[in-house]
């Protein structure tokens, strides 16, 4: 039981766990806060660039070969789960605050996962290289969905500028197309060396937790945010999870497709991208309400990573393994 508990939450999500806490303690403040960031700008810029650099153009150009199911993916991930988070919006403010409400609407328009959806599309055996070109595809495309769609759900919540674009494109568009042209020169590098881009991929999103609720706590975040709020979070973080995680399952099966590519439809139509969120939650939202705005998506975030971490191994244990199927007679 302890080693289970130790595969689930390996050190990068008790790192995430434990940020709030320390960040509550200890916030970044004056010059500190300043130059965290100035360290986080960097940190994303450089992750990017590394994810560009790591998926070659071919990978890029054979995940629109099978059109079809990109835009399931694509329907699933600014679809249905913006309608979902719609239905959340609409609960009574007596049950959870509209900051709260709005920032499930947010993390309800954000693109897929990309690091963890092919880490569990592998674990459990599915087709990852589907997987690798739909989660790539909705990140590239969330860059211009995501603040699209702030602009027109979410409204005067959200800071929709000529500059906070060129900032989100700056960020992460940039970077993401100049990895793309060097491909050729340093993808075989990155991955004979994945621990790098590893390094970057958590460290970036560590930098920006930590940024994001150094601010919220010197705006005062707990004394807005009480404790039975955080637990209504928790609930609807965990309801959300479930509807999402047994719609898409469903709808695979209903569609009869091979259970491998199933597999891709649930993982990566179900799970939310941290990496993208909080950078674009930074220079969306007003910055000394950013650290609530961002809340639900920490707190769904680390569900999604524990409940998928279960149900990957469970479908290994349930799927052939394509190689030995290969070598059976």
């Amino acid at each position: 039981m302890l080693s289970r508990l130790r595969r689930v939450l390996d050190p990068f999500l008790l790192l995430l766990l434990m940020l709030p806490v320390v960040a509550t303690l200890v916030p970044a403040r004056g010059v500190a806060a300043d130059a965290l960031d100035h360290l986080t700008v960097v940190a994303i810029c450089l992750l990017f660039f590394l994810h560009g650099a790591k998926l070659s153009p071919a990978e890029t150009r054979q995940g629109f070969s099978r059109w079809g199911f990109q835009l399931l993916v694509l329907g699933c991930t600014f679809l249905i789960f913006p309608l979902l988070g719609l239905g959340i919006v609409a609960l009574p403010s007596s049950v959870l605050s509209p900051v709260m409400a709005t920032g499930f609407l947010f993390l309800c328009i954000l693109p897929s996962t990309v690091q963890s959806s092919i880490a569990f599309t592998s674990i459990a055996r599915g087709n990852v290289a589907l997987a690798v070109s739909s989660a790539s595809i909705s990140n590239v495309l969330g860059v211009v969905l995501t603040p699209l769609l702030a602009a027109f759900l979410l409204g005067s919540a959200v800071e929709i500028t000529a500059e906070s674009l060129l900032g989100i494109f700056g960020q992460l568009v940039v970077p993401f197309v100049a990895g793309q042209l060097l491909h050729r020169r340093i993808g075989p590098w990155l991955k004979g060396h994945s621990l790098a881009v590893s390094v970057v991929d958590q460290g970036s999103v560590l930098l920006v937790v930590y940024a994001a609720f150094s601010v919220g706590v010197t705006q005062g975040l707990w004394q807005v945010v009480p404790p039975s709020q955080l637990l209504v979070v928790v609930l609807v973080s965990c309801v959300l999870l479930a509807i999402v995680l047994t719609l898409f399952t469903c709808l695979g099966r209903v569609l009869r497709m091979d259970r491998p590519d199933q597999i891709v439809l649930m993982f990566c139509g179900s799970k939310k991208s941290q990496v993208s969120g909080l950078p674009m939650a930074i220079l969306l939202f007003p910055s000394e309400q950013v650290g609530m705005y961002v809340l639900p998506l920490m707190i769904f975030h680390l569900i999604q990573l524990l409940v998928c971490a279960v149900i990957a191994r469970r479908a290994a244990s349930r799927t052939p393994d394509p190689q030995s199927a290969n070598r059976s007679p």
